[in-house]
């Protein structure tokens, strides 16, 4: 007796090819939030520079006090200092936007990690189903073999017995 095909067979590699599918999209959502985070460390960095240049100005303000200063060095200090701030600010905005979007990247990603899960287990659900289809099919094939060999075997004693009695 031929072997049946599964009749799943089509959804079963519809459903595969998905899993393939939400297998690439993990892979770029990963890229992408590497990505971001590397943006991420190139802001904070900038960041870091002008915090670092503020300081410095600031404790260079503090030590010209220090040493004596004009007013008007102390006027035009402040005004770079306030310049320095604003950029800072500026700078910190700039860090700020971007851990949001490294934020929606760990997201997006997080969605299509659990799009993969759900899609593995309708994979595996119709693994299971075909393998539960087949073990019936098996069975219905060996009981209709045993309904035939019943058969053939009943045939043969029923031959058996009319050549006695002839």
């Amino acid at each position: 007796m031929d072997k049946a095909a599964y009749p799943l067979a089509q959804v079963l590699e519809v459903k595969k090819k998905r899993v393939e599918d939400a297998e690439k999209l993990v892979e770029q959502r990963i890229k992408e939030l590497d990505r971001e985070k590397e943006k991420l460390k190139e802001v904070e960095a900038a960041r870091d520079k002008v915090l670092q240049h503020f300081t410095d100005k600031i404790d260079q303000l503090r030590q010209k006090f220090d040493e004596g200063i004009t007013s008007p060095e102390i006027i035009d200090s402040k005004r770079y200092i306030k310049i320095v701030h604003e950029k800072l600010q500026v700078e910190e905005e700039k860090v700020n936007k971007q851990k949001e979007q490294v934020e929606v990247a760990e997201k997006s990603l997080e969605l299509a990690r659990k799009e993969l899960a759900q899609k593995r287990k309708e994979v595996d659900k119709l693994r299971m189903h075909r393998e539960e289809w087949w073990k019936e099919e098996r069975n219905d094939r060996e009981r209709k073999e045993a309904i035939e060999q019943d058969e053939i075997g009943n045939v043969i004693h029923l031959k058996k017995m009319r050549e006695k009695l002839n």
